[in-house]
């Protein structure tokens, strides 16, 4: 290839084009970046120099809309919302902006003259390791439809260097390793040098002789903006998600102390600054760990609030007079989760301190300003802060909170003296004296002017329970606000196949931008020249998804057989442990069939990925048993009759799939590793069933479940999160349902802890087998261990895994029977894609700007 793509850039001359859509000129910019955008050695056009320079091919595209856009938003001076979130999981830019802009076509001709294929040069990139989950995910999605529906938004997050941690799997489990997706650089990121501000840690409070206040002192680092592109599709409108990187200046580096050999102690400034944007969710066991996650939260707040004051008051000068009162009219600031609650205090202190406002005018600025979105009910998951961690990092923020506390109470004591004997649990400051901690869930809802939920189970939990006082003193604060996933990168770009059989049989392509249309397909769900339109591209999707697993982990698994995934982080609550223990049980009755009646049973690939935390013992031990089990299982003859041996296979789809016989009887069992993205841009086109099996009540809404519906897969789950809305939008008998419900929960857990829990046989099975040794001596005892016993910490089966258990396998035997009747099980998954209309992320965008923001359209002429 590097010969052929040597060969052939000669040909091609080296001349910038950088808007043009004609493939041969696409070809010469391309060839242009390669030599005149240096990164590399001269005279190399391999697959990594390649992709370089057609990334920044793309890019010349972007930042001419983009410089339009924000010279647009300047002209018209809009409301704009600003996104404030610790996470992104943006995945691959190259596929996602040539579709948005609507020339991967003639950009895959281009390269093509260069000597190389579109496909292969996509794969080069790394996934930009800015997230870790949902969270994450969500908040791209979110940017994807706040540009395609030409909304004035931006996105505000940090620029992590190193990510959450690469996954590597080995003998020993899961190991981390530090991402490297910024080793070379990232083509995308455009730095903005003119764009710093300074960011304080410690210091101590002057008190003016006026009485004003002013935090001095401390560390001050500096925050630089790096900006990404985030074009919508087939619209001009190209939005900004500003990533900041924390630096320290030249004056900090000690010279003095350098010259002395005092090496460290001289750039001691350099290497702090470091710190802040080098890991994603640093450990936060120590001291050290508690203030560095801190600094990260309150850096992101920070220098994000002083670019959009700043950007406001841009925006009036030369306007004549104007008002701080104007602020929330221009400005809203939408905080994903409680990561950027700092924001609260801090724009308190830039109005008040910097500012000159008094307390009452910057209070009403504040609350009329931010709006927060509460992601979990899980009660570690709320973020509490100690007091003396604050105090000592953000002693003027803290002087601020204990305001907005001490106004908090006054209030309820004058207006709502029923609520008096709540107030130790309703205030924000909890003055436990063993752990005096901030609550930055009380401080969000206390201040922001909307709080919603993600949801519509989760919104009526936040209101029913974790905030049902706060809604009785502001019943119109609380709303929901049902997650979406974007329709583009989730069918349109990762399923090409079923996207053009969908845009052929609705006769046109517009659901891309209104996925309600996609309920058309239901007249089409009994059709049988649609239905194996439907099953060749899904087999098309599961074969390119074989492959994938063959290379990354040398299993080879049967096309034939039902693919079965759960790929999500790993959590107890989200139940992975159910899932495995199901499969041992499987696995067990199979052994004990005979050949006949094994023939009889469905064939089933189940595929488990996500990474654990890299401190969350019993989460690592999941990962470990699911690979454990898979090393037994996939080599037992028993079970697996068909060819496995990778070594025999060629890398080629012809010779892959002739090696494999019909459909057998059996099981496999594989852990994908390193779960990102782009891994599930190719699991999720291929899968058939996928499992959404958390306790009900504990998942605040999920988004894969949503992208599996969209791509045509069943689902076995829960009435969790939006497990229940997509149940009612696809149709009941077309998801597969058991365990408790939410509201029976609570009960269940106070009978395990009277001893009136009864196991299912089956389940004491599962558990036995592993104790016996079946799956290695790794001793599974401690997180067996959890699922036993009635109560006490780490015991007494919190998550309900042996309640459901028998529920479960019921569910899964249904599984099983409706996939025998192919026409059947293809008439569920149409029907699967057809209700999933409602979980755009489009759809979500609207009403967020509509109903919370305020913002309207502001499209680029």
């Amino acid at each position: 290839m590097a010969e052929n793509g040597k060969s052939a850039t000669e040909k091609v001359p080296a001349v910038a084009n950088p808007l043009s859509e004609q493939p041969s000129e696409i070809a010469s910019n391309i060839n242009y970046h390669a030599q005149f955008s240096p990164h590399f050695s001269p005279f190399k056009f391999e697959p990594e120099q390649a992709f370089f320079a057609t990334a920044e091919s793309v890019r010349d595209r972007l930042v001419k809309q983009w410089n339009e856009t924000f010279l647009h938003y300047h002209k018209v001076d809009p409301k704009q919302t600003y996104y404030l979130s610790m996470e992104y999981l943006q995945g691959r830019a190259l596929t996602n902006a040539i579709g948005n802009l609507d020339i991967q076509n003639a950009y895959a001709e281009a390269l093509n003259k260069l000597g190389h294929e579109l496909e292969e040069i996509a794969e080069q990139e790394k996934d930009a390791a800015l997230g870790n989950g949902g969270l994450g995910r969500l908040a791209s999605c979110f940017l994807d439809s706040m540009a395609t529906l030409n909304l004035p938004a931006w996105g505000y997050g940090l620029r992590y260097k190193y990510g959450l941690f690469k996954q590597l799997i080995t003998k020993q489990g899961q190991e981390e390793i530090a991402e490297d997706w910024l080793e070379k650089f990232s083509p995308w990121e455009v730095v903005r040098h003119d764009i710093v501000f300074p960011v304080r840690f410690f210091g101590s409070i002057e008190i003016n002789p006026d009485g004003s206040r002013k935090w001095v002192g401390g560390e001050v680092v500096q925050a630089l903006a790096y900006d990404v592109p985030i074009p919508g599709y087939k619209t001009k409108n190209t939005i900004s998600l500003r990533l900041w990187e924390a630096k320290a200046c030249a004056e900090d580096f000690n010279l003095f102390q350098f010259n002395d050999g005092q090496y460290e102690s001289a750039a001691q400034l350099h290497s702090r600054a470091q710190q802040i944007c080098a890991v994603l969710y640093p450990g936060d066991a120590t001291e050290d760990g508690k203030l560095l996650r801190l600094k990260q939260q309150f850096f992101l707040c920070s220098a994000s609030l002083q670019d959009i004051i700043l950007r406001f008051k841009e925006r009036r000068s030369g306007k004549g007079s104007w008002k701080w009162s104007e602020f929330p009219s221009k400005v809203a600031v939408q905080l994903n989760d409680t990561h950027p609650t700092l924001a609260i205090p801090e724009l308190m202190r830039l109005l008040m301190d910097d500012e000159r406002l008094g307390w009452d005018e910057a209070w009403d600025v504040t609350t009329r300003t931010i709006a927060y979105t509460n992601h979990t009910v899980l009660p570690e998951a709320l973020e509490k802060w100690s007091q003396p961690v604050m105090w000592k990092l953000l002693p003027r923020h803290m002087e601020i909170i204990e305001e907005i506390d001490k106004r908090f109470l006054a209030m309820i004591n004058a207006t709502r003296p029923d609520l008096e004997h709540k107030l130790p649990t309703m205030r924000v400051l909890d003055h436990n004296p063993q752990k005096p901690v901030v609550r930055m869930a009380n401080l969000c809802v206390v201040s922001a002017h909307t709080v919603n939920g993600v949801a519509q189970l989760h919104s009526d939990i936040l209101k029913a329970e974790l905030f049902a006082d706060y809604v009785s003193i502001w019943p119109t604060k609380f709303q929901n606000k049902t997650n979406g996933i974007t329709p583009r990168r989730w069918l349109r770009f990762c399923s090409p196949e079923l996207s053009n059989i969908i845009t052929k049989w609705l006769k046109t392509d517009q659901w891309v931008t209104n996925l309600d249309l996609l309920s058309g397909l239901r007249e089409f769900a009994d059709n049988a020249d649609f239905q194996d339109e439907w099953a060749s591209a899904k087999m098309a999707n599961k074969q390119r998804l074989a492959q994938y697993i063959l290379r990354v982990t040398g299993v080879s698994i049967d096309p034939n057989s039902l693919f079965d995934i759960q790929v999500k982080r790993i959590h107890e609550y989200k139940r992975q442990l159910l899932n495995i223990l199901g499969a041992i049980y499987r696995y067990k009755k199979l052994k004990e069939m005979s050949p006949e009646l094994r023939k009889n049973t469905t064939s089933r690939t189940i595929m488990i990925g996500g990474k654990a935390f890299a401190t969350y013992t019993n989460a690592k031990r999941i990962v470990k048993l699911v690979n454990d089990v898979g090393a037994v299982v996939n080599n037992d003859p028993e079970v697996n009759s068909y060819l496995k041996k990778p070594a025999v296979l060629h890398n080629t789809f012809v010779s892959y799939v002739l090696l494999f016989s019909k459909a057998t009887s059996g099981i496999d069992v594989v852990f994908v590793p390193n779960y990102n993205v782009s891994v599930a841009e190719m699991l999720i086109p291929g899968s058939e069933l996928s499992q959404h099996i958390s306790t009900a009540g504990m998942e605040a809404s999920g988004t894969s479940n949503m992208k599996f519906a969209l791509n045509g897969c069943l689902i076995i789950g829960t009435l969790d999160g939006a497990n229940v809305e997509i149940r009612e939008e696809i149709g009941e008998e077309n998801f597969f349902l058991f365990g408790a419900r939410a509201d029976e929960v609570p009960q269940l857990r106070k009978d395990r802890e009277n001893g009136l829990f009864k196991p299912d046989p089956r389940f004491e099975e599962a558990k036995q087998f592993i104790r016996s040794g079946a799956f290695g001596s790794y001793d599974y005892n401690p997180l067996l261990d959890s699922l036993e016993g009635n109560s006490g910490y780490g015991q007494g089966d919190y998550f309900l895994v042996g309640h459901d258990f028998p529920d479960y396998m019921d569910a899964q035997a249904r599984v099983d029977e409706a996939y025998k009747d192919r026409k059947k099980w293809l008439k569920m998954s149409i029907l699967s894609t057809a209700g999933s209309g409602k979980f755009s992320s489009d759809r979500t965008i609207a009403q967020y700007a509509k109903e919370i923001w305020n913002i309207e359209e502001c499209r680029v002429p």
